[in-house]
């Protein structure tokens, strides 16, 4: 692997680290405001987005390479509302399809074979990454009322990313 792209690829396992510990932030601004089905979801992502991580830093080892993990910043806990921490998780997934995004095309401008047939199952998780944020964005914008909130909260998980959990959704990327 040339030198560019291993770093680039470490910057990407810094990048779902920091997503991991943004919603773990989130996960715990949840349960702080007793929002304990936001507080699931955003722990399953955590995991999940931990799991990416590892097998990023795991495709490097594959190809003999150490990885390097950087240091990864301070994810923010302060939200004003259910609405704030949504968009805050939207946001999160659209920067992250950015970033993978930009590593593909440097795998494919580096001539990397085997780092394009890697990310594809990343670039095709971020479909689903981002469409169940969008879901949850409208879902929780949607909920004005303290009633609707509630019921929303109770039902989240189910709502937001189906019958199975996060992590179960792709299950290629985190086995």
């Amino acid at each position: 692997m040339s030198p560019v792209i291993v770093a680039a690829f470490e910057k990407q396992g810094a990048q779902e680290l920091f997503t991991s510990k943004a919603y773990l932030a989130m996960a715990y601004w949840s349960e702080v405001k007793h929002w304990s089905g936001y507080a699931k979801l955003f722990h399953l992502q955590a995991d999940e987005e931990q799991a990416h991580a590892r097998k990023i830093f795991e495709h490097l080892v594959d190809r003999d390479v150490i990885p390097t993990i950087g240091a990864v910043g301070a994810a923010t806990s302060n939200f004003g509302s259910l609405v704030d921490i949504a968009k805050a998780a939207y946001d999160l997934e659209r920067a992250n399809t950015a970033s993978i995004h930009a590593l593909y095309e440097l795998a494919l401008a580096e001539k990397d074979y085997a780092a394009q047939i890697f990310l594809h199952e990343f670039i095709a998780e971020q479909v689903e990454e981002e469409a169940w944020t969008d879901k949850l964005l409208e879902k929780t914008r949607q909920a004005a009322c303290s009633g609707a909130q509630f019921n929303f909260d109770r039902h989240v998980v189910k709502e937001v990313l189906g019958e199975a959990p996060a992590g179960a959704r792709n299950s290629a990327l985190t086995n």
